[in-house]
């Protein structure tokens, strides 16, 4: 009796496609090298289930580069950046050639007022002035007890004339501090002269001085009516200064006394006046007249001198 086994249908369908798979490969290989039109399993029919995709392959050494392109067109302007910060000034170049003389231009403003130049030097004394008023006549003094008569003496000189009342003025000036170097200092001192035949006795009392400067020199002097004395001569004093300056600076007022006698005025109005001004052969210095004292201008009209 033949042996007869009984094998469940699920089974059966699993072992099957086991048993197909070596089948579909044989014809596979056999069926690889004829021209396929049927599938991969040539005229017998198959089921082949895919297989398992292999690992991928490493990528093949780079081609040789291409040849260079032509370039291309050029392309449209771009719009326009923000501005750039101002860079620094370049140097200066070379004067250029003159230009040609332009037209004269419109008279322009006047300018500011300058400052006051140095007084210039006294000019020459003026013709004589009108005659003035008579004066009043001196007072004859007291006639004396007659003496005995002596002897004849010798023949003295020329005396001056008769009796002769007293004229005299000041112009007295408290805490002066005049810094000028040049010019009339303050102002000047007016006087009534009363005779042509009399001459005026001058002087000047207060500190001079002459500040931080060496080898200068500053000279004062009287004027009478702007212009200094001719008869007999100019009445001036100088205050010289050797070492004064730099390490040895040097600012020392000292008072200082002017005086003399100018003859030959006419009588009337005199305007007396003191000034300061160059030394002969010496520049500028720092001068100052007056100083936290009083200072005066003396004028005294006095009999004319002996012959």
């Amino acid at each position: 009796m033949p042996f007869c086994m009984k094998i469940p249908l699920a089974i059966m369908l699993w072992i099957v496609p086991l048993l197909l798979i070596p089948m579909c490969s044989a014809n596979s290989k056999n069926s690889s090298h004829k021209n396929s039109q049927h599938g991969s399993c040539g005229y017998s029919p198959c089921f082949c289930a895919p297989g398992i995709p292999g690992i991928p392959g490493s990528p093949g050494p780079a081609g040789p580069a291409g040849t260079t392109g032509s370039p291309g067109n050029n392309g449209p302007e771009g719009s326009m950046g923000p501005r750039g910060v101002k860079g620094d000034e370049g140097p200066r170049g070379k004067q250029g050639l003159p230009g040609p003389k332009g037209d004269t231009g419109s008279r322009g403003p006047a300018g500011p007022l300058g400052s006051k130049g140095d007084a210039g030097p006294p000019g020459s004394q003026g013709p004589p002035g009108p005659k003035g008023p008579q004066g009043p006549s001196g007072h004859a003094g007291k006639k004396g007890d007659t003496g005995p008569p002596g002897s004849q003496g010798p023949s003295g000189p020329k005396g001056a004339p008769g009796s002769f009342a007293r004229n005299w003025k000041q112009c007295v000036f408290k805490n002066l501090n005049d810094d000028r170097d040049s010019g009339l200092v303050k102002k000047e001192c007016i006087f009534k002269k009363t005779s042509d035949n009399t001459g005026l006795r001058v002087y000047w009392s207060g500190h001079l001085r002459i500040y931080n400067c060496n080898s200068c020199c500053r000279r004062w002097y009287f004027t009478f009516n702007g212009a200094e004395c001719s008869a007999p001569a100019a009445i001036d004093a100088t205050v010289y200064m050797n070492l004064g300056a730099g390490s040895r600076i040097n600012n020392l007022y000292r008072p200082r006394h002017v005086e003399g006698v100018c003859d030959k005025i006419h009588k009337g109005t005199v305007r007396v006046g003191f000034w300061v001004g160059h030394c002969s052969g010496y520049g500028s210095a720092d001068a100052a007249t007056g100083w936290k004292s009083v200072s005066r201008i003396y004028v005294e009209e006095v009999p004319p001198p002996q012959v």
